[in-house]
């Protein structure tokens, strides 16, 4: 299974890349396609530049890929159930397309566009730590679903 992450946001700091490309390199199948975060200023229509963002967003889902909205109001899972997520993407997908939005989150066309939505806490994360946790996240279960000794619950 190929994985695509696709977030809003380029330029990020170091440790933001150190952190995403060694979990990247674990996990081969795993993609970073960066969105251009718009310019936002004092007066800014932050509501067309979510939806700018989102269409380009929505142009790089490759064709006939399982798409999941990383949204604060979607399902939490426990490291389990992500493994049985995981395994289901797996077994039933090519690829999948994971959704980061921006510092507004997610545009309405891409969250109507998911198929399913994944909360990663209760928590408001910055959109550049999400990437870092969510390609940790899925090396973890990988390494669940692997029996690999990186999980020790």
């Amino acid at each position: 299974m190929h994985i695509d992450l696709i977030c809003v946001g380029q330029k990020m700091p170091s440790w933001v890349k150190t952190g995403f490309n060694e979990y990247a390199k674990r996990l081969p199948h795993l993609n970073l396609i960066e969105i251009p975060l718009r310019k936002r200023s004092k007066n800014a229509d932050l509501a067309r530049l979510q939806r700018q963002e989102g269409e380009q967003m929505l142009a790089a889902i490759a064709q006939g890929a399982y798409v999941i909205a990383l949204d604060e109001r979607g399902q939490v899972w426990n490291t389990i159930q992500l493994a049985e997520q995981f395994t289901y993407w797996m077994r039933e997908y090519n690829t999948v397309a994971l959704l980061v939005g921006g510092p507004e989150g997610l545009s309405t066309d891409c969250l109507q566009r998911a198929q399913q939505r994944w909360s990663l806490s209760a928590l408001t994360l910055p959109h550049q730590l999400v990437r870092i946790v969510v390609a940790e996240q899925l090396y973890r279960a990988w390494s669940l679903i692997n029996n690999h000794p990186y999980h020790r619950a």
